[in-house]
């Protein structure tokens, strides 16, 4: 007989402990049927089912209080999360101006472009003016100077590239290089592409054009790197003719 009411208490147990119902009704659902079995054990008055019922009716606490625990885990993750969160976009707000001042201010801006005037600037000479804090070399060439440019074999340059943004991704040939169709004029960035020193002009170095002497970087008429540890031709950055003698270096702002 105690094995049998065992065995139906642990059905019942079971099926408390295992259903969908609130946290309420199975602690109801289980003091009603210690309630029960504890009639029953009165009725037979066995001390076997009196003990089961002390142990199966303690498994059943445990159950119900392990599915609490689970509820209030739940909450401590939400309240974890929502900290979290909070926490991320009081950090992002406080970042954000710091970030924010290191944009080019206003002036620097409006300097995007700059206009020279090259109606004194003769042929053999140059002149250099500062774009954007860059010094930026502008040469007009010598005959002989865009002779000696032309006469370069692509095979003799270290870098192939034209580097000119207003020709981008064309070969180094001198014509992909100069400013206007007859090669007079040059502009480039006088930033040697090594280190950023600044380079030496006028025919320096041992090919005629820019010399850094820093490292030894030798750039010829045409301001490609020839010998030295620089990687890249002289950047040619954009420019265009404003009339006869004026350029405008950089792009205008609408």
């Amino acid at each position: 007989m105690a094995l049998e009411v065992s065995l139906k208490f642990k059905k019942c147990y079971l099926n408390a402990a295992n259903s969908r119902l609130p946290d309420c009704a199975r602690m109801s659902a289980g003091r009603g049927m210690i309630s029960k079995l504890g009639t029953i054990a009165r009725a037979l008055r066995v001390r076997e089912l009196s003990l089961l019922l002390i142990c199966d009716s303690n498994l059943i606490w445990r159950n119900l209080v392990a599915h609490t625990d689970e509820h209030e885990g739940t909450r401590r993750d939400f309240l974890y999360y929502a900290t979290a969160g909070t926490g991320a976009v009081v950090a992002g707000a406080a970042v954000w101006p710091l970030v924010n001042q290191m944009n080019p201010s206003a002036d620097v801006r409006a300097l995007a472009s700059i206009r020279v005037d090259l109606a004194d600037v003769e042929p053999g000479t140059q002149i250099t003016v500062l774009w954007q804090g860059k010094p930026v070399f502008i040469r007009r060439r010598t005959s002989n100077e865009i002779e000696a440019a032309r006469a370069v074999k692509m095979d003799e340059l270290i870098d192939a590239n034209g580097r000119n943004d207003n020709k981008p991704d064309l070969l180094a040939v001198d014509e992909n290089r100069a400013l206007d169709e007859s090669g007079e004029w040059l502009v480039m960035l006088g930033v040697c592409t090594h280190l950023g020193c600044v380079p030496l002009g006028d025919g320096a170095g041992e090919f005629g054009g820019w010399f850094c002497p820093c490292h030894g970087s030798h750039y010829d008429t045409a301001g490609r790197i020839r010998k030295g540890p620089a990687p890249e031709n002289l950047l040619v950055p954009y420019a265009r003719f404003d009339g006869a003698n004026e350029l405008v270096i950089g792009k205008e702002s609408a």
